[in-house]
Parts: structure tokens; C-alpha cells; sequence
């Protein structure tokens, strides 16, 4: 690929998310086209999948948009509707871009992972289609975050810090580092894995150089990046490691808050109970514990923070959800070779698999499962079909204020929780579950297979229908999830699913607006979206 075949491809990706963004949030449909109400400008889009060929419609006629006229249209119609403007997001737009364009150098001067999991994990190169700037790196120049980039096949070695053992904080369990790594602490001090990046980061903070901590050098195992950048998976010792990176990616600073690592026990003790009596096909990893520096006050506590996740145990590795959507060599997803009952039959068990556990979670426990893309490795069998699911990632879990209130108290009322409202709550999992995942992996199988692209969102409804026993409402014949299991159990849920069944619109998260009003990176404002399950 020549630079400017490098460069053309990356400004289509990033005008391709800064529109659905504008689709989706802000533009009004107007016959074929798209208005943008409160500027009154009229956009012309491409056909396929993805939005291509922006032209802005004028009395001349249409005027093709490249990113920087795109950008300027974008701006000129959020200032209208917000009355507002934001100087710093155009920005994130062109550091996305840019960065697009360094992965695509990147990769096609490097060799993908041999492992299908890890091709999973690196598949992203476009990531997030419905945020503006989905692979800012903050504006760092490529030198300095390439080689920790998943997009580009990274693998290094994890940096280690040597603790003095009275300065050891966190909570949990952390053994699986000592095991790793204790032999290289000396007496009186205890390993705390650094990832290598983030000490870059902050190689100006004092604490890295007043004597307090020891470098350790770097650890003989291979750390190969996974798609929240942030997050690391050493195969040989099967186990994932998560810590802050003081950048800004999508919405929010990547920290460890301090605020979610005091409910990290709580929550995985909540999830742990809430996957043993579901299907038996699901599970969760354990975020089992964190460790951290003490070296004073939440900042550092955070800054420094690592957090321990089981691995997947013995077997063939799943494959991560996103990865299904944006493609990657080995996909078993159904392409246009496969015809349309295997894609049909696909698409039955990946439901059977993904949905269940997730509507089991709410009804049963009370608990939002944070099931986006990027939190969800599907197993599939010998022949390619889904059939087993593992969810991951605590942080985003949201715990139904109304089912435990003793719980959500116990760290005292100035501690702030994970509860949300129910209402809040089964918003949250719709988007989660039905905008930002189902949607997206059915648009990559019509994509594939188009003939079976019309019995796609039928058999999903049936999905939904069958599980909370409204086969009949459903309009379809019930359909309960594996083994029979159709996860009510008595406990409710009917009138939520009847309501979603029949409901015109679903919530999709308004990524654009949010960042252009500079949002908090946990807050959640929802657009109406049309309901892809309505009959």
C-alpha cells in the first residue's frame, strides 16, 4: 500500500465514524439524504455498511466533504444546537486519523500473532464506528506509542518495580505476581509489574526517582497488547494484567479509579454468584485483586495501579466479539462462501450464547453487565459454531440500586458506588447489549451473507421472545436459550422484554455530543434509535 493509499484509507475511516455519529445523534433523514437541523446543511452519503463519499448538498450541487470539510460542517452544526463550541475535539478527530494511518504502516511492515485469540484482540483498526475519535493516542507522536499498540501486533516485556513491602497497597488476591515475578524482588520488597508506557508517562513524577521504588528491569515473559490498549495477556502463564495509562482514549483518561477498585471485591463476589446458577456455557473472569505503590495520596494509588485477571484455563482460547465485527484472518464468522442456513445457524448459537447470560444477570441478580464488544470472548467448536461465551471487565458492572441496598451502603454514604436505578440500569443493558453488540456483529454477517441478512433481526426477536417465555408474543416460535434455560425463573422480566419487544426505538449512546460538551468519560447520554427487535 503507497503512502497515499496509506492516507486515502485513513481518511475514510475517520470520516466514516464522524458520520455515523452524526447519523445517528443530530441528523434528521430527508428522502435519501441527511439534515442537520440546527445548521441546515444537507449531507449526501455513500451506500454499504459504513458511510463513504460525504458531499455536501448546495445549490451547485453536491460538493464531495474530505475529513477537514467534514469537520468544519460537523462544528458548524454542534454550535448551532449546543451553543457551545469546543476547541480541542477537531483535534482528537485529526490525532485519530493520524494514528489510523501510522497502524496501517505499521501493520502491513509486520507479521499478525499466530494465536487466533491474539489476532482477535489486535484486529481493531478502526475500533469504536460510532465515536469521533476512536484511536487518539492524546496527540503523542507515533515513536512514542507504537510499540505498545495492539493495532500493530505489539508484544513486549513488562517493566518491574520493586515495593518496599510496607508500602505495598491494594486488596485481593495478587499471588499469580509473586509467582511470576517474587524471585526477583530483593529481601524486604515486593514485585509490582509496571506497564512500560505508562512509566514514560510518567517519568517526571518524583516518585519514580526518589529512591522510594527499585527498577527491577524488564520480566522475561512476552506481554502481547489486547484491544483496551491498557490491558495486557501473558500466554504462557495465562493471565491478563490491567493498569491505568495516563491517555485519554474515547471518553475518558484510562486510569484505575479509586473509586471502582474499592468495589472490585464486592462486585466480582456479586458476579461470581450470579454465573454459577446461570448457563452453563457463560462465565465471567475474576478480577481477583489489585496492587499498587502507597507513595501518597489517590493520585499515585492510582497512577500506579495494576489489577489481576484469571485466565481462560485449559483448551482452544474464545475469540473476542469486536474482532467478529471489524474482521480478522481465521474469523469464523460466515462470509459469502458459506450460504445462508449455516449463516442462520451461526447467528442462533452466537445469541444462544450472548444473550442469556446477560438478561439472567439483570433478572436474577441485579446486575448490568458492561457486554460492548470489547468485553466479550465467544468459544466456538470444531466447526466454527459458537459455543461457549466468557464476559469480562468489572469495571463497568452497574448493580441495580433497588436489589442491594446494603451492599451499595456498606462502604459508607461519601464512597462513590457502581447502583444505578433499574430504569438506568436496563437502559444501559440495551445499549450494551443490543446497540453496541448485537448490532454490529448482524451488520458484519449481512455484510458477509446478504441472503441471510432478512432473517437475521426475526430470529434475534425470537431470541429475546423465547427466553422470557413470549414465544407467542414474539410473533415467533419461542426459542430458550441453552439446555432449556429460559432464565426467568419466576423472578420476573416479562414486562421488560414485552417492552422492548414492542418498543419502536432502543438507546444508542451519544458519544459525539458528549464529547463535544466535554463530558465526565462515565457519563451516558442516549439518542432514540430505531429498534432493530420491533416486529
Amino acid at each position: 500500500m503507497t503512502d497515499t493509499e496509506t492516507d486515502r484509507r485513513a481518511d475514510g475511516i475517520a470520516r466514516t465514524a464522524l458520520l455515523n455519529c452524526l447519523v445517528r445523534e443530530v441528523a434528521r433523514p430527508l428522502g435519501e439524504d441527511w439534515l442537520l437541523p440546527a445548521s441546515g446543511a444537507v449531507l449526501r452519503l455513500g451506500p454499504g455498511r459504513w458511510p463513504t463519499g460525504p458531499a455536501l448538498l448546495t445549490a451547485e450541487g453536491p460538493v464531495p466533504l474530505e475529513l477537514e470539510g467534514l469537520l468544519d460542517v460537523a462544528g458548524r452544526e454542534l454550535r448551532a444546537r449546543t451553543g457551545t463550541d469546543n476547541p480541542t475535539l477537531a483535534d482528537e478527530v485529526r490525532d485519530s486519523r493520524d494514528v489510523v494511518a501510522a497502524l496501517l504502516r505499521a501493520r502491513a511492515a509486520a507479521r499478525p500473532p499466530a494465536d487466533p485469540y491474539l489476532r482477535s484482540e489486535q484486529a481493531l483498526l478502526a475500533g469504536h464506528r460510532y465515536h469521533p475519535a476512536p484511536k487518539t493516542r492524546g496527540g503523542g507522536r507515533p515513536e512514542h506509542w507504537l510499540r505498545y499498540a495492539p493495532e500493530a501486533y505489539a508484544a513486549f516485556p513488562l517493566r518491574l518495580l520493586g515495593v518496599p513491602e510496607e508500602l505495598l497497597a491494594g486488596a485481593g488476591d495478587t499471588e499469580a505476581v509473586d509467582r511470576l515475578w517474587g524471585d526477583r524482588a530483593p529481601a524486604g520488597y515486593r514485585v509490582l509489574p509496571a506497564h512500560p508506557w505508562q512509566l514514560e508517562l510518567l517519568d517526571s513524577w518524583p516518585q519514580l526517582t526518589d529512591g522510594r521504588l527499585l527498577d527491577l528491569g524488564a520480566a522475561a515473559e512476552t506481554a502481547w497488547a489486547t484491544s483496551s490498549l491498557r490491558t495486557v495477556y501473558l500466554p504462557e502463564a495465562d493471565l491478563s494484567l490491567k493498569f491505568s495509562l495516563e491517555v485519554r482514549v474515547t471518553n475518558d483518561i484510562r486510569r484505575l479509579w479509586l473509586r471502582d477498585l474499592r468495589w472490585l471485591a464486592p462486585v466480582d463476589e456479586l458476579l461470581a454468584k450470579a454465573f454459577a446458577d446461570g448457563p452453563a456455557s457463560a462465565s465471567m473472569l475474576a478480577d481477583s485483586g489489585y496492587r499498587t505503590a502507597d507513595l501518597g495520596g489517590q493520585d499515585t494509588h492510582e497512577a500506579f495501579a495494576v489489577l489481576v485477571r484469571e485466565g481462560f484455563g485449559p483448551g482452544p482460547r474464545p475469540l473476542l466479539a469486536a474482532g467478529f465485527s471489524e474482521g480478522f484472518p481465521g474469523s469464523p464468522l460466515p462470509g459469502p462462501g458459506s450460504g445462508r442456513e449455516r449463516a442462520l445457524e451461526w447467528w442462533r448459537r452466537y445469541l444462544d450464547q450472548v444473550v442469556p447470560p446477560v438478561l439472567h444477570a439483570y433478572f436474577q441478580h441485579g446486575v448490568v453487565l458492561e457486554c460492548h464488544l470489547q468485553n466479550v470472548l465467544v468459544g466456538v467448536d470444531g466447526e466454527g459454531f459458537p459455543d461457549r461465551v466468557v464476559f469480562r471487565d468489572h469495571e463497568g458492572v452497574k448493580l441495580v440500586a433497588e436489589r442491594h441496598p446494603e451492599l451499595l451502603a456498606s462502604l459508607g454514604p461519601d464512597v462513590p458506588t457502581p447502583g444505578v436505578s433499574a430504569g438506568t440500569g436496563w437502559q444501559r443493558l440495551q445499549y450494551c447489549l443490543l446497540v453496541n453488540h448485537l448490532l454490529e456483529i448482524a451488520g458484519a454477517l449481512a455484510e458477509g451473507c446478504p441472503q441471510a441478512a432478512d432473517a437475521l433481526w426475526p430470529t434475534a426477536r425470537a431470541a429475546f421472545g423465547g427466553y422470557g417465555g413470549l414465544g407467542g408474543h414474539s410473533g415467533l416460535s419461542g426459542h430458550d436459550g441453552p439446555g432449556g434455560h429460559d432464565g426467568l425463573g419466576g423472578h420476573g422480566g416479562q414486562s421488560e422484554l414485552r417492552a422492548l419487544l414492542d418498543s419502536p426505538t432502543v438507546p444508542a449512546k451519544t458519544n459525539l455530543l458528549l464529547r463535544w460538551l466535554d463530558a465526565d468519560g462515565g457519563d451516558s447520554v442516549y439518542t432514540p434509535l430505531r429498534n432493530p427487535l420491533a416486529g
